[in-house]
């Protein structure tokens, strides 16, 4: 059985500053419709660049450590232990987040788990296409386009 205080790591990133690990509990604990992750951000570490869910929403629940939450207007909170983020599916549900402190902090990450989904990716305006849930890992071959670029509609 998944414990949240004694987590089964089963993900990890290490592309600075994009630095985590992760346990799907939701995964872990048998949930098909709902996704739970706790992350673990080491110090200097970020979660991921700041995005929207078009599909899914997400509750971002301060367990550790004071992360940094940035919103989709570019707006910065430092966030404490106990505080809870919702963060709708849509641009105004934007979300990043980063460990500027000296020590690692830890998050919840509750979702609904719908495919298709469609990320907006604020900071370099691109888009990523799936169809699978995030936090899923697809099996076989499928819809998965990462970096994708809307054409400009100027003549």
């Amino acid at each position: 059985m998944p414990n949240l205080f004694e987590p089964d790591w089963d993900a990890e990133r290490d592309e600075p500053p994009f630095r985590w690990r992760r346990a799907r509990l939701g995964r872990q604990a048998g949930a098909r419709d709902l996704g739970a992750s706790l992350f673990e951000l080491p110090p200097g570490a970020a979660s991921f660049p700041l995005h929207a869910h078009y599909a899914n929403e997400e509750l971002i629940l301060v367990l550790d450590g004071t992360p940094t939450l940035t919103t989709s207007d570019g707006s910065t909170r430092e966030l404490e232990p106990g505080d809870a983020i919702a963060c709708p599916a849509a641009r105004d549900g934007a979300h990043r987040l980063d460990n500027g402190s000296d020590e690692p902090g830890r998050v919840l990450s509750v979702s609904t788990m719908r495919a298709p989904e469609i990320n907006e990716m604020l900071e370099d305006g691109t888009y990523w296409v799936r169809d699978y849930a995030p936090g899923l890992t697809p099996e076989g071959p499928g819809l998965d386009v990462p970096g994708l670029k809307p054409e400009s509609n100027a003549s």
